[in-house]
């Protein structure tokens, strides 16, 4: 049996963002200490919208079942964070969730390293922070993305009308209700989703309120503000058009900062949020030769063609797909 034990952090713009150990019991973890044969790691998860930790969990109990040490992290506004009353997008969980539960992680509980284990918009969160907070870089050993682009969604006419067509249902209607259309159990809003859309509608990877020249170590408080200059909210959207001026980062032209070897799943049947190419492209922008690529399916010879949701929570990645997450993490153990 597994435990689940919350700790609730707060974020630099006062924020409450849930973050879960999930470990055996005390009985069980008293049994298989002389059992274990792997080195334990300690191992982030995330999910990506629509979603909460549940995502995350299934594979999290058999990766502490390995006897590894996993930590879930829930977005704001997702599972047991707070719900947010300024509009945030991607980029605003990227620069203060992942920062708060980074440094809870590393300065509180005093990890030396840990692997990374994401899904869809999670990997692309992580991929934003690790670009603001590059010192963080050496101490993350592996990771793992399912499903998961940030502009490769729309690389030809018929996906560039349908990510155009949803943009547009969801400004009208001002959110996606996810639970009606059985997406997940989160619903999102126009707002959150609107930089995914221009993302890959534009095929680029911009910051919503980071200008050039901002990197460091780490953003400060006080460099936040400022880029924020002229925006409200805590992610700027309240009058932030969509349309960038070339001052903000793009994030693309830094991924290759990001040494971390990456292990990047795809699912054949996922035509809409993460399909195949755009998975591709998006790891080829590390411009890292240790990274791989992997796309499951029938014709690949393996037991499915997945969907976004199913190549993490299913039974067949279960028994297909997480055993090879474990032999990353493995191979990459400090």
């Amino acid at each position: 049996m597994m435990t689940e034990t919350r700790q609730l952090i707060t974020t630099k713009d006062g924020e409450k963002i849930a973050v879960w150990k999930i470990a055996k019991s005390a009985k069980e973890d008293t049994n298989a200490t002389n059992e274990q044969t792997v080195k334990a790691q300690n191992i982030f998860l995330t999910h990506g919208t629509f979603s909460d930790k549940k995502t995350c969990l299934r594979i999290a109990e058999y990766l502490v079942a390995l006897g590894h040490h996993c930590y879930i992290m829930e977005w704001r506004g997702h599972g047991d964070s707070s719900k947010p009353k300024e509009n945030f997008n991607f980029e605003t969980v990227a620069t203060y969730d992942y920062e708060a539960t980074f440094r809870y992680l590393f300065v509180e509980l005093k990890l030396d390293s840990l692997h990374c284990v994401t899904h869809s918009g999670g990997g692309v969160g992580l991929t934003m922070f690790l670009i603001q907070n590059p010192s963080y870089i050496d101490k993350v050993n592996s990771i793992s993305m399912f499903a998961c682009q940030a502009y490769g969604a729309a690389l030809n006419s018929k996906s560039y009308a349908k990510i155009l067509a949803v943009k547009l249902f969801t400004q009208l209607l001002g959110h996606i209700p996810a639970k009606k259309l059985k997406l997940g159990s989160c619903d999102e809003s126009y707002h959150t989703m609107r930089q995914w859309f221009d993302w890959n509608l534009k095929r680029n990877f911009t910051s919503s309120f980071i200008k050039h020249g901002a990197l460091g170590e780490a953003l400060t408080d006080t460099e936040l503000l400022e880029n924020n200059d002229g925006l409200s909210g805590s992610d700027g959207l309240s009058n932030f058009d969509g349309n960038f001026d070339g001052n903000y980062l793009d994030y693309r032209q830094h991924m290759p900062m990001i040494t971390t070897p990456i292990y990047s799943i795809s699912a054949k049947g996922d035509k809409i949020i993460s399909p195949a190419r755009g998975s591709q492209l998006f790891l080829d922008d590390f411009h890292n030769p240790a990274n791989v690529f992997r796309e499951y399916s029938l014709s690949n010879g393996d037991v499915d063609d997945y969907t976004h949701s199913r190549i993490m929570v299913s039974r067949h990645a279960a028994t297909e797909i997480w055993p090879t997450v474990a032999a990353w993490i493995e191979k990459h153990a400090n």
